[in-house]
C-alpha cells in the first residue's frame, strides 16, 4: 500500500507560507542577515573581533551568528553591511507599474 504524497508550491517566502503576520519583514531581515553572516565567515573573525567591528556587545554577536535576525532591525542589519564595507543601494519603484515606470536608486 502506497501513501500518496501531497506537495504544496511555495510562495518563495517561507514565513508567508507559515502564515506569519510579519512575513515580509522576517523574509527581508533573513536575506540581509544571511549576507552579513557570509561576509563575517569569509573574514574568519572571532566573536570578540566581530563585536568590535560591528559595535555591538558580544551576546548580540552570538545571536547574529546563530541566525536570530529577529533580534535586529532591518536598519541595524544594513548598518552591519556598511561596517563590512558593502555598498548598499535602495531601489524605489511602483509595485504594480509596467516596465516603463520610473525607478529611483538611493545609495545608503
Amino acid at each position: 500500500m502506497t501513501e500518496e504524497l501531497i506537495f504544496e508550491e511555495s510562495s518563495g517566502n517561507v514565513f508567508a507560507d507559515l502564515g506569519l503576520e510579519d512575513a515580509e519583514e522576517y523574509f527581508t531581515r533573513g536575506k540581509i542577515g544571511i549576507q552579513v553572516l557570509r561576509l563575517l565567515k569569509q573574514r574568519n573573525l572571532k566573536q570578540r573581533e566581530i563585536s568590535k567591528l560591528l559595535s555591538i556587545p558580544q551576546p548580540e554577536v552570538s545571536y547574529l551568528m546563530r541566525g536570530e535576525f529577529q533580534r535586529f532591525s532591518e536598519g541595524k542589519l544594513l548598518t552591519f553591511l556598511k561596517r563590512l564595507d558593502t555598498e548598499i543601494s535602495l531601489h524605489l519603484r511602483p509595485r504594480h507599474a509596467g516596465s516603463q515606470a520610473a525607478e529611483t536608486v538611493v545609495p545608503l
